[in-house]
């Protein structure tokens, strides 16, 4: 079965709703980091804002909770409080029908409906729910985004704490499915402690078995790249000889680690300020036209912040940003497809068990 993205329809903007409707306004701002009042706050849809009669602009990278800047070469740019300068023109407007020049269209895609009743059962996400078809569309559609699109990571440590999961990501990223990765220290981190002592947090990442005084192996990891300066000089002297940091290193593929206050070490390319992190995130986050997100919650949840439900291709066409969350916790998938897009997806299963069927039935069906 070939993926076929579904189709986008603009908005009338000849119609009798619209045809009537007033430019957008705008306010400069006045203070650093401040928003003049009736501040038009962005959502997850695509959003429209007409700058003259007839000219309804679409900003090409948006996020929930921003504010729109209208630049001095006319573009419209989505653009984080934290980041607004005096002087920055920002729209203002609560309405989202028109009313005053900016239109959320929250319908424009045409995705079939599975629930063509309005009474029917399980419709959330639970441990009776079936996924067998939600696994048949991400296969076609990671094929798809291999080479059409912008495939996003977002893991959790457990995809490392296990020999077959670990090695099935590893064959994903060889494969071309994985374009850029966003984690935490600890995912790095017990992935290079595999490498060098075949353990994670002390375990034998296959028996599980727990090896003497494995409580320092990961504490032991952190301290060799910290002597070698960085993950990529500890692969170049040959300490790294296997894992998914190695991996993304030897393709170029880009990551993220974005620190906590829970970390130990950390390794040397954490980044430790959270908006210095998130900043590197978004740069990433804006490419993304596919996101999964594996038993990560806060790190899912932080980038489903920064992903809209829709993207701009460099041919114009506007298109849907699908976003996996896979977890064994009914509350961690919940969480995302809350967010009201159609295109949020979760799966509630071991993401460890998740990973080697992915890189298994792709390595089946598309060789």
């Amino acid at each position: 079965m070939s993926f076929l993205l579904p189709l986008y329809t603009s908005p009338d903007f000849e119609g009798s709703l619209l045809r009537g409707a007033p430019t957008v306004r705008f306010a400069r701002v006045e203070k650093d980091g401040v928003a003049p009042d009736h501040y038009h706050a962005t959502s997850i849809f695509p959003e429209y804002f007409q700058l003259a009669k007839g000219d309804w602009r679409l900003p090409r990278e948006s996020r929930m909770d921003c504010v729109v800047v209208l630049s001095p070469e006319g573009d419209l740019l989505v653009q984080e409080f934290r980041c607004l300068k005096a002087g920055d023109l920002v729209a203002l407007g609560r309405g989202e029908n028109g009313e005053e020049g900016i239109l959320v269209h929250a319908r424009g895609f045409d995705f079939p409906s599975r629930v063509p009743d309005p009474f029917s059962f399980r419709k959330r996400i639970s441990r009776e729910t079936s996924f067998s078809i939600d696994y048949e569309e991400l296969y076609d559609l990671l094929e798809h985004e291999r080479a059409e699109g912008f495939i996003l990571w977002v893991l959790g440590p457990a995809v490392v704490f296990d020999r077959d999961a670990r090695n099935a990501f590893v064959s994903l990223v060889e494969q071309g499915y994985v374009h850029a990765l966003l984690a935490g220290n600890a995912l790095a981190t017990h992935d290079l402690e595999a490498s060098l002592f075949g353990t994670a947090l002390g375990q034998e990442i296959y028996s599980k078995r727990s090896v003497p005084l494995g409580h320092y192996k990961h504490l032991d990891a952190l301290n060799r790249i910290r002597d070698s300066g960085s993950i990529r000089q500890a692969i170049a002297e040959g300490l790294i000889p296997d894992g998914i940091m190695r991996a993304l290193t030897g393709r170029g593929i880009p990551y993220v680690l974005a620190g906590s206050i829970r970390d130990d070490g950390p390794l040397p390319e954490v980044i430790a300020d959270v908006y210095a992190a998130q900043d590197a995130m978004r740069s990433f986050a804006r490419r993304a036209t596919t996101v999964i997100a594996l038993a990560t919650q806060l790190h899912a949840i932080a980038t489903g912040n920064m992903v809209p439900s829709y993207a701009v291709t460099e041919a114009g066409r506007v298109r849907p940003i699908y976003f996996y969350s896979v977890d064994m916790s009914e509350f961690a998938v919940s969480k995302l497809a809350d967010r009201g897009s159609l295109t949020a997806r979760s799966i509630l299963t071991n993401v460890q068990d998740f990973v080697v069927m992915v890189e298994k039935r792709l390595v089946q069906k598309y060789g």
